[in-house]
């Protein structure tokens, strides 16, 4: 299954909040849940985390600059990472697209996930994937 997720600032779902820190942050009910499933404890990221992570790389994909990160934190679950765009941009069905990194850090729990996402008609990010890093 594959679930296109839109952040920007015509998405009127979404509110996100920025710290100090710039951190991505979601409020109250702004969860999502189209990637993967749900771990308990501190297995892995649960779908709030991932929206976090999604949030985050939409936002470092849209300022475009080269060798910049954006962190996120999940307040309720205390997870947290940052996310990094690898390699160039790319076309794909006419489409440019970009390829990311996130960590992924609650707890003991240590992991990283790779992701990809293409510009929308309008210009906007969508994150097509997220899963666990496999090295290849």
């Amino acid at each position: 299954m594959l679930t296109l997720i839109l952040i920007g600032s015509s998405s009127g779902g979404c509110s996100l909040s920025r710290t100090e820190a710039a951190f991505a942050r979601m409020e109250g009910s702004d969860e999502t849940g189209s990637i993967g499933s749900a771990h308990s404890g501190n297995e892995g990221p649960t779908e709030t985390d991932l929206a976090f992570a999604r949030n985050a790389a939409s936002d470092v994909l849209t300022r475009g600059a080269k060798d910049f990160s954006q962190p996120w934190e999940n307040p309720k679950t205390g997870a947290r990472g940052s996310v990094t765009p690898i390699a160039a941009a790319y076309t794909s069905e006419g489409r440019t697209c970009r390829d990311f990194l996130a960590s992924y850090v609650n707890g003991r729990s240590e992991s990283w996930l790779q992701g990809g996402a293409c510009k929308a008609d309008h210009g906007q990010w969508e994150i097509h994937t997220l899963k666990p890093w496999q090295k290849g």
